[in-house]
């Protein structure tokens, strides 16, 4: 693994710090902790989201055709580390930008790469991905929301949960069962779908720190027009995985975002002890705060040596697993100790409220016992008996 940068990618890694000082204001970056709760929060970032768009920062792995840059694996990495540090927000369309516009750009028609991909990266549509249901959640290919074809139609009854700001968006991208005597993993097919149509209802749910990022859908007898269509008719397996695979060089998000949080949690400590540094002379804490920075930068090296991989044109699924269930055990411990040492109100009750999402850490993008159990099996292998 080896990542010294190429000239042309310290140069990319300046202009981006160039332009996030000049362009970034301390509002949009307190607004991005807020969308889920603050309409004007929300339309602030919606905003941000907008200028990044018409300065091509929105989406700068997408080919230039599409309104990006067509920036390589380390590029990408660099663009994560440097808006990370800066603390700029979360596009919201961060799932579609990352795992739906993908698809679309593979499988989507002529008409639906020129309609909706604009929107998406201006953040003027909000997007949400259907996959998640009450009895299919990591196990997506047991779905049950059906799409029955009635001549130029079809007609979509089901239920999706845990739907990322299903309440918000404007379309979907719904994989439902369009053939229920195939296998399993047959017969599904993925749809574009309007949200404003008849028989949706989104719930949203309000999580443990009372936000409500996440909403419950219902489709009754949903029609949808057969042009809503994404791939090939029941290969909307083939979909998914094109989909699910497309984060590429976002693992320098796991890295990148604890490595803030850390430092939040030292600055916050220091502050908290009147501007002096007494509460970190604790033995214990030091010790707890040194094992923290330690399997930080385990993830690292773990994230980048995926990357490195994909570089060399290897697969990086296997080690995605084992980062994937690193960060989640990683972000929660970080929490922890934040809440042990400042309490429920200490630094405004960030690392209450943080003790209480980071819960959610080994269950969204895979829960930990299913990454375990592909890491046992494509990294550790077989026990010989």
């Amino acid at each position: 693994m080896d990542f010294t940068l190429p000239q042309a990618v310290r140069e990319f890694r300046a202009e981006l710090r160039d332009w996030l000082a000049s362009y970034l204001t301390a509002e949009v970056i307190a607004a991005g902790g807020h969308v889920a709760s603050d309409p004007a929060a929300f339309e602030l970032v919606r905003g941000w989201n907008a200028l990044l768009a018409d300065h091509r920062w929105a989406a700068v792995s997408w080919p230039e055709e599409f309104g990006g840059r067509g920036a390589g694996l380390l590029e990408q990495m660099v663009y994560v580390e440097e808006t990370v540090r800066a603390r700029a927000p979360m596009p919201l369309n961060v799932i579609g930008m990352n795992n739906i516009a993908p698809a679309i750009m593979r499988y989507g028609t002529p008409e639906q790469q020129r309609t909706l991909l604009p929107r998406m990266m201006r953040a003027q549509e909000i997007w949400c991905q259907g996959m998640s249901e009450p009895e299919a959640g990591s196990d997506l290919a047991s779905l049950r929301t059906r799409a029955v074809r009635e001549g130029a139609e079809f007609v979509i009854t089901g239920q999706k949960i845990w739907t990322s700001l299903g309440h918000h968006a404007d379309r979907c991208q719904l994989f439902v069962r369009t053939d229920p005597e195939a296998p399993k993993h047959q017969g599904i097919s993925c749809l574009i779908v309007d949200m404003s149509l008849p028989g949706i209802q989104a719930r949203p749910l309000a999580t443990l720190t009372g936000d409500s990022d996440f909403a419950e859908l219902f489709f009754d007898e949903v029609r949808v027009p057969a042009t809503a269509l994404l791939g090939p008719l029941h290969q909307g397996w083939q979909v998914a995985t094109t989909t699910l695979s497309h984060e590429r060089a976002n693992a320098a998000r796991l890295y990148s975002e604890l490595g803030v949080r850390l430092e939040d949690l030292v600055r916050d400590v220091v502050e908290e002890s009147s501007g002096s540094a007494a509460a970190l002379d604790d033995p214990v804490t030091l010790h707890r705060l040194g094992g923290l920075e330690v399997r930080s930068a385990f993830l690292r090296i773990l994230c980048q040596r995926g990357i490195s991989a994909s570089l060399a044109g290897n697969t990086s699924f296997d080690s995605a697993s084992l980062a994937k269930t690193v960060w989640g055990e990683l972000g929660q411990d970080i929490a922890a100790l934040g809440f042990d040492l400042l309490g429920p109100h200490g630094a405004q009750g960030r690392w209450a409220r943080q003790r209480l999402a980071a819960r959610a850490l080994t269950i969204a993008g895979g829960t930990t016992q299913i990454n375990k159990n592909i890491t046992a099996r494509r990294i550790l292998g077989p026990i010989e008996r």
